[in-house]
């Protein structure tokens, strides 16, 4: 006999708390405040100028940064959109260029394409929840210039066949790496297979330092349009008015540089990286082994297992409705879970809310970039269901958030919880 669901007025399976899903920003503790109090106590604060008896943090955590990834440089940035914007100027986006982008990705990777001027072309996502490279050829056109991938939720997209349609096309690659900090695909890092990787460090991601970003690429020249980019007064060059030694290294900038501070605090952060996914992927292993058996559960497909940072677990059921009542269910069994996408709650991270987007909204009255005049194709068009496989997929999902907090007995519960309410509802 079916136990009663918590729903329905059953005895809930969790009572434990629901922990936030801050992986990182939980950790922070006495390493972190002796990394600030250094940078304060050497009142160096700012790594371009200041006592220059010490070394810069920022430029520190760039060489370890640089290191892990396996990349020539890194360059820390205020944020990852700055780094994305950095990054599609490095790499020659501009006015009359069309970059696409996912349309399951935080709406951040969308704006840095139309901060530097560009056109957003929407690309579907597949059953990974990552870009669709079967899409990708299909939008592409004699005017895109950029792809920018995202590793959603912590998985990675299938590099593989992104970057063999990149290089038949001669497009530019710009990994969006914000959420998925030390995964991997078929053992290269994450943000080291384009070329240029772009971080994020605002307090949502694996490791943090409140905000913060970070790129990386081993081209030497979108290195120095990157610096260019994130430093207006060009602070990084040895001879901030010599001239340029590439074509194409000075432009006036913007002003993205990372702070001592934020650099100190993601040293220590970059440290604890290894172990909060050791510990993701223990407790996602140990909730999934419980439940893969179960029929009518199905789950998103990973373009390479190993390479998963383990963030979150995200089943997928037949039907869009069954998939909401799950959700709805487990809540009441003590289990922080919901579906991706529902057409009435606004979310950011999904296309079919970014009306301004489809809406053509810009801060001026021009209409920049959409009216560029320096675009050679017709003048976008968009609408909320431009993506229909991605709202499908979306729709039917239940996501759970794993944070590495969590103890072996939480992992345990949110297995029976599971397992519960699937024997009533499926």
């Amino acid at each position: 006999m079916n136990e009663k669901l918590a729903l329905y007025g059953g005895t809930p399976v969790k009572t434990t708390p629901s922990l936030p899903m801050y992986p990182g920003g939980m950790e922070i503790g006495d390493e972190e405040k002796q990394a600030v109090m250094e940078v304060l106590d050497r009142k160096y604060l700012f790594r371009y100028y200041g006592p220059k008896e010490y070394p810069s943090k920022v430029k520190e955590f760039e060489k370890v940064l640089a290191r892990r990834i396996g990349k020539k440089h890194a360059l820390g940035v205020t944020n990852c959109t700055s780094s994305l914007m950095s990054a599609l100027v490095a790499v020659g986006v501009g006015p009359g260029c069309e970059v696409i982008v996912p349309s399951y990705t935080f709406f951040a990777s969308c704006a840095s394409i139309l901060a530097v001027k560009a056109i957003p072309v929407i690309c579907e996502v597949d059953d990974s929840l990552t870009m669709d490279p079967a899409d990708i050829e299909k939008k592409i056109t004699k005017s895109t210039r950029a792809i920018i991938p995202v590793h959603m939720r912590g998985a990675p997209c299938s590099m593989d066949r992104i970057m063999e349609i990149a290089q038949k096309h001669t497009v530019a690659v710009v990994e969006d790496v914000a959420q998925a900090m030390g995964g991997s695909y078929k053992g290269r890092p994450l943000g080291s297979m384009g070329d240029v990787g772009c971080f994020s460090f605002q307090y949502h991601k694996i490791i943090t330092a409140g905000e913060g970003g970070a790129l990386v690429t081993d081209n030497d020249l979108y290195y120095m349009r990157a610096q260019q980019m994130h430093d207006v007064a060009a602070c990084w060059r040895k001879d901030r008015f010599a001239p340029e030694e590439f074509p194409g290294e000075l432009f006036p900038g913007m002003n993205f540089r990372m702070s001592e501070i934020t650099g100190a605090i993601l040293l220590v952060q970059l440290g604890k990286l290894d172990r909060l996914l050791s510990r993701m992927r223990f407790l996602k292993k140990r909730i999934k082994n419980q439940i893969q058996d179960i029929r009518g559960i199905g789950f998103r497909r990973l373009n390479d297992e190993e390479g998963d940072t383990a963030i979150c677990l995200i089943m997928m059921l037949d039907d869009p409705g069954k998939s909401k009542l799950f959700a709805q269910a487990l809540r009441a069994e003590g289990v922080e879970a919901g579906t991706i996408y529902d057409e009435g709650v606004p979310d950011w991270h999904v296309y079919a809310h970014w009306k301004h987007i489809q809406d053509k909204v810009t801060a001026t009255k021009e209409g920049c970039p959409y009216t560029c005049p320096y675009h050679e194709g017709s003048e976008p068009k968009y609408s909320p269901q431009d993506c229909p496989n991605t709202n499908r997929y979306l729709a039917r999902t239940i996501h759970l958030d794993i944070p590495p907090q969590m103890t072996d007995e939480d992992a345990n519960l949110i297995a029976r919880a599971i397992r519960k309410v699937a024997e009533v509802i499926l």
